[in-house]
């Protein structure tokens, strides 16, 4: 009888065993669910991976022609972005950049900002390898008297020291903080440069006059794909799958990575695509050509003025889960602002619809009287080609911007307009000229710390009205 019941128990903790394992082995991916999660997690995943790829090009690579400075170590560019740098889409050309990769893993950064004289912008974006920003210094938030501040990772529990004006919190171990300066024209880059020298990073620990802690143990850092190598190749699920080791699980996609664990993908999963069945393959690359299909409806919504830029940049709690809208950020403009710090108003169609191509038309941009973009700061219009990079141009002139307004013609009525052409529109035309490339492109507007009348969708931009090219006078032979 004893041993009856032995058997009996053995039995039952067998069935309950098998019946654990059906409950919670997940049956086998057919390739539609494949299909379907690949485009998931490929539009969940396209930020965190092209953002990889520039932080690897300016703090890890230090071959690369794009390195700035090893990481937590401050990088000044004094000089404005030129057709020649190529590391990231839509560069703007109005402010010399600062930038400085954050390893937060063993200790917090306190970094310094200097006072910086009024009238003149200046601020530190931070964003997380997500690419939310989370957080401002600088002249919009915290005044142009300068301060301290400290930008701690997610696993640091320290006390915060006196002296320090602010906390910021990345929800991930690397980190970027974004400085950006005002230059209010060539003559003024030896100003901008007296600013940059201000911007000052150090660990706490030294900050504070301590041994440093134990070091973050060293990272075998993955070559990343290259931009166009992200578009289509499988390779790109091993890269986030490296790059989600450092970032936490937010506890409102715990159930998104689970899916994605399906496929092998998250932090700690293993994604190989020489394991995977012809089939499987296919349909995973299938997933991601369904990814730049949503992304491509979403360009043409903008285009047509049905979504406003306004709503894809910012923090998590300002995106929540609209992944589509962050993919759609870090293509179109890596590293954007937050709305309340810059307006991006685009310029992707001219006023009958048509997309803008420089070789079918000249066009022109006028701003009436009173109608010029309403800004605490400064505005600008800057001239991208088809690959949203800057524009070589005769004149080097990338951008028109508020503080060109003196060397601008003015119309009869005070109003503006701005001639957007490849050739020139001539001598008495060419202070107002936007020189375009002989082909597709697009205009990006900026409006630094915009008034609300822009927030609030009070003031509309203009619209570009096409010109027949035998209208606009030949190049001009004359440079200035």
């Amino acid at each position: 009888m004893h041993n009856n019941k032995i058997k009996h128990g053995l039995l039952a903790a067998l069935l309950a065993l098998v019946g654990h394992v059906n409950l919670t082995t997940a049956a086998p991916l057919s390739a539609d669910e494949a299909r379907a999660i690949a485009k998931e997690a490929y539009v969940y995943g396209f930020p965190l991976v092209d953002h990889y790829r520039v932080q690897y090009t300016y703090f890890q690579d230090r071959q690369h022609a794009e390195f700035k400075a090893p990481w937590n170590t401050l990088h000044n560019t004094a000089r404005i972005y030129t057709p020649d740098d190529k590391a990231y889409p839509t560069p703007n050309a109005d402010t010399p950049y600062s930038q400085l990769g954050a390893d937060l893993r063993s200790e917090p950064l306190v970094l310094t900002l200097p006072a910086v004289e009024p009238g003149r912008y200046y601020s530190a974006q931070f964003v997380d390898a997500y690419t939310y920003n989370f957080g401002y210094v600088g002249s919009r938030t915290t005044g142009n008297s300068g301060g301290v501040f400290l930008l701690a990772g997610p696993d640091w529990q320290g006390s915060v020291p006196p002296g320090i004006d602010k906390v910021f919190r990345s929800e991930t171990q690397f980190a970027f903080v974004f400085y950006r300066t005002q230059l209010f024209g060539p003559d003024d880059l030896g100003n901008v440069k007296q600013v940059q020298a201000g911007y000052k990073v150090q660990p706490l620990s030294a900050f504070l006059g301590q041994p440093a802690p134990a070091a973050a143990p060293p990272i075998d850092f993955l070559e990343p794909l290259s931009a166009y190598e992200e578009r289509s190749s499988l390779a790109f699920f091993e890269q986030l799958n490296f790059v989600l080791r450092f970032c936490p699980t937010h506890p409102s996609e715990q159930a998104m990575l689970a899916r994605f664990a399906r496929l092998g993908i998250g932090p700690g999963q293993h994604f190989d695509e020489r394991t995977l069945s012809a089939q499987m393959r296919t349909a995973i690359a299938a997933g991601i050509h369904d990814a730049w299909q949503d992304f491509d409806a979403l360009g043409q919504q903008v285009a047509r003025g049905e979504v406003s830029t306004t709503r894809f940049l910012g923090s998590r709690a300002f995106l929540g889960d609209n992944y589509l809208y962050r993919m759609r950020a870090a293509v179109t403009g890596l590293y954007g602002n937050d709305k309340e710090e810059t307006i991006y108003p685009p310029f992707y169609l001219d006023a009958a619809g048509q997309k803008l191509d420089a070789a079918q038309h000249g066009y022109t941009l006028r701003f009436a009287p009173g109608q010029l973009p309403p800004v605490n700061a400064f505005w600008s219009l800057t001239m991208y080609d088809a690959s949203r990079l800057l524009v070589a141009n005769p004149l080097h002139r990338y951008l028109i911007n508020s503080s060109m307004l003196p060397q601008l013609k003015r119309d009869a009525d005070g109003g503006l307009t701005l001639y957007i052409q490849h050739a020139s529109p001539g001598p008495e035309r060419e202070s107002n000229w936007l020189p375009a490339p002989n082909g597709p492109f697009y205009i990006a507007g900026r409006l630094y710390w915009p008034k609300p009348e822009a927030l609030e969708g009070r003031w509309q931009k203009p619209v570009l009205q096409p010109v027949a090219l035998d209208a606009a006078p030949a190049l001009s032979a004359r440079r200035p």
